[in-house]
């Protein structure tokens, strides 16, 4: 009964988060061709979701921990509702700015809520198993935004679709507060003099800098190529049409959806046998390096196979909040997975736009809009293996 009324309205809204972080890669190219937007524009245009996500990430944990995940996520879904029926009423580039802008505003507590109440309502041992199917339910809204989305696109303008979203969002809003159960433990949260002293020393700890990097431009900008770019990719660089190419996506995102499910079934009892998270971390982000390199050398013809397995190491990101986590007290664990979050859609706003940028910029140059693409997830490619070296060598040195 508690699974139904507690996990189910939670996953429901990470569904709803994931698929408006990921429907711009399907739409883009409408929006695009509508609005007649270059490749800044669009990424600016998207990744303005990533900018408020984060900025939202260190209030959002302290929110967390004065007024509960039920209140504090039920009403800022309000606001994302608005921003989807702001998205869905623009004009031009600034109004769908601001209601992507509302829109990331609105989902910012959809997983670290779940968190907060997974950590209250179920113990220890079932933690792990949790955080897997949570990242499940974000998986298949992943999946809802690429070949389903495109099939809609054929039925329905992208206004219809972004207002039937808004309506959604609402009636999940409703459904979390009303199912979710009011947890009381009887405590007093920490005045917020000593919740921003946490904050300092999160950010002051060598152990939070092991994993910063790789969330910011690995797992940031895995969001980024996702959610927007890895569309762009297939159409410009391999010539797929846009049908063709969300079929990709739908693979990549069934693939992901394989990948949680796994961590969730198997890190337990992996570790047991001496395969600890942090080395899952490594091997799989070390392995989305690799596919990626393929991908934007074009080494390989299997361009299906090669998403799928860039979108299955690249899930092994989500193992830096637990390991990052464990470095600190329990009391502080929430303000590190939201300082941790912050990293990472900093990274997505930035990776997202600036891909955007120096495409523009290359083709001014007299690159072709392909040529631009490689060069540019060339340069993606370089920071992030600055970033996973900077990792490797922190992690042995922790030893």
């Amino acid at each position: 009964m508690l699974w139904m009324k507690l996990f189910l309205p939670f996953a429901g809204a990470y569904f709803l988060s994931y698929l408006y972080r990921t429907a711009n890669a399907v739409i883009g190219p409408v929006l695009s061709a509508e609005l007649a937007l270059g490749a800044a524009g669009l990424g600016l245009l998207t990744s303005a979701y990533f900018l408020s996500f984060a900025a939202a990430q260190l209030p959002l944990g302290m929110l967390l921990d004065r007024f509960g995940a039920r209140r504090v996520e039920s009403g800022l879904l309000l606001i994302a509702a608005v921003g989807a029926a702001v998205f869905a009423l623009g004009q031009g580039i600034a109004e769908l700015a601001v209601g992507r802008a509302l829109i990331g505003l609105g989902v910012s507590a959809c997983l670290m809520a779940a968190f907060k109440a997974f950590s209250l309502w179920f113990p220890a041992e079932r933690q792990a198993s949790l955080t897997g199917w949570i990242m499940t339910s974000g998986g298949l809204g992943a999946l809802a935004a690429t070949a389903p989305l495109e099939a809609a696109l054929q039925l329905a303008g992208w206004r219809e679709i972004f207002f039937a979203l808004a309506g959604l969002t609402l009636a999940v809003a409703f459904w979390l507060f009303f199912s979710v159960p009011e947890h009381r433990d009887g405590g007093q949260p920490a005045p917020l003099a000593a919740q921003f002293s946490g904050v300092r020393a999160i950010f002051g700890s060598a152990h939070f800098w092991r994993f910063a990097p790789v969330g910011l431009m690995l797992t940031g900008g895995f969001m980024a190529v996702q959610s927007l770019w890895s569309i762009s990719w297939l159409m410009q660089v391999n010539g797929y049409t846009r049908a063709r190419a969300a079929e990709h996506m739908a693979g990549m995102s069934i693939a992901m959806l394989v990948a949680y499910m796994l961590i969730g079934l198997l890190a337990t009892g992996l570790a047991r046998r001496g395969i600890r998270p942090g080395m899952l971390l490594g091997g799989g982000l070390g392995l989305s390096l690799l596919t990626l390199a393929l991908i934007a050398t074009e080494a390989l013809p299997q361009t299906h196979l090669l998403w799928v397995a860039y979108g299955t190491f690249s899930s092994f990101g989500t193992l830096a909040y637990p390991q990052a986590a464990a470095g600190f007290s329990v009391a502080l664990s929430g303000r590190v997975n939201t300082a941790l979050n912050l990293m990472v859609f900093v990274g997505a706003f930035a990776v997202q736009w600036g891909i955007g940028l120096l495409i523009d910029v290359l083709q001014t140059l007299g690159h072709s809009m392909a040529t631009a693409h490689r060069h540019t997830f060339l340069a993606l490619l370089a920071t992030q293996i600055i970033a996973y070296a900077w990792f490797c060598l922190a992690s042995h040195r922790a030893r």
